[in-house]
């Protein structure tokens, strides 16, 4: 099972017990990934479509406890997948449709289909428990978030962008800076940080995904705390060693074309030290002089020694 399928499988399992915040989330889950048709007669009737089991069940579990309407889930296999199955729950009794409609404000005074967008003058979403179901509820329609083990990435899928926008500031009011992009025909709404990422699941009360994702990111930080700490190892190294070597290259020039008496004898003494030592540290050097010499002291004998290889190369 996926991260994103255990979150929403959680979710599902979470069931308010203000009714005020079953219908925020049922408004969500309609808004997202349901259709409401009017037939000749006048008749309403709502069809929510999911690809989440669990979206189905905690669908079917709103409507019963908070309109007592029984529904049955009708599940089929997706054409477009051999795996996938797609979960139809479906309200066809004109009068329960009507008062699912009416309760999650989906339909207006004069019996159109109409959302109110606002989060100010929007009484779905006044209380910030109803915001939090809200965003439970379109995260369980049509949201997904990716494995944190392999990347950090929170998204819910809008069908315009009016509706975008309505999430992204209802994000904000729990200090989540949330961002859209368009993709292919959709606005997706999305959070690609961490610890954000963490703060929304959070917000929507999926405390043990949060848990699991907090501990997956500790050992991430670690790991890379230690990656880190070894490459900056390797790259001292590493100096160390490409300066060591042209030390050595300088000093034998220096031999070579002049003898090592060229030198003053405290460079003689350092340049000694050096060829006998060649992956010896500054530090280690400077304790081997007699009297011992700090890295600064030993460093700036060798730079002269350089200086003094380059001006006899010139």
């Amino acid at each position: 099972m996926s991260f994103s399928s255990e979150v929403k499988k959680e979710l599902a399992g979470h069931v308010s017990s203000a009714m005020h915040c079953r219908i925020a989330e049922l408004a969500a889950i309609i808004s997202m990934c349901g259709n409401v048709a009017i037939d000749v007669e006048g008749n309403y009737s709502i069809r929510i479509k999911t690809e989440t089991g669990p979206t189905a069940e905690k669908t079917r579990t709103l409507l019963w406890k908070t309109f007592h309407i029984d529904t049955e889930i009708v599940a089929r296999n997706n054409v477009y997948s051999k795996t996938q199955a797609t979960y139809t729950v479906s309200i066809k009794d004109n009068e329960q449709a009507l008062k699912v409609l009416q309760a999650t404000k989906l339909i207006n005074s004069t019996g159109d289909i109409e959302e109110n967008f606002s989060i100010t003058n929007n009484v779905i979403v006044m209380k910030d428990c109803c915001k939090r179901a809200f965003i439970r509820g379109a995260f369980m329609a049509a949201g997904s978030i990716s494995d944190p083990n392999k990347s950090y990435h929170f998204e819910i899928k809008c069908n315009n962008n009016k509706k975008s926008e309505q999430l992204i500031k209802l994000l904000k009011k729990f200090e989540i800076d949330a961002k859209t992009v368009a993709r292919k025909g959709n606005y997706v709404v999305y959070i690609k940080e961490g610890e954000e990422i963490v703060d929304v699941l959070n917000v929507m009360e999926a405390h043990v995904a949060l848990m699991e994702m907090e501990n997956i990111r500790i050992l991430k930080g670690m790991s890379n705390y230690y990656n880190r700490q070894n490459n900056c190892e390797t790259a001292n190294l590493m100096k160390t060693v490409t300066t060591s070597f042209r030390q050595i290259q300088d000093i034998n020039y220096i031999i070579e074309k002049e003898g090592i008496k060229f030198l003053p004898q405290k460079l003689q003494d350092i340049a000694m030290i050096r060829l006998d030592n060649p992956d010896a540290s500054l530090q280690e050097l400077g304790e081997m002089l007699d009297p011992p010499l700090g890295k600064s002291g030993v460093n700036h004998r060798l730079r002269k020694i350089c200086q003094i290889a380059d001006d006899l190369r010139a």
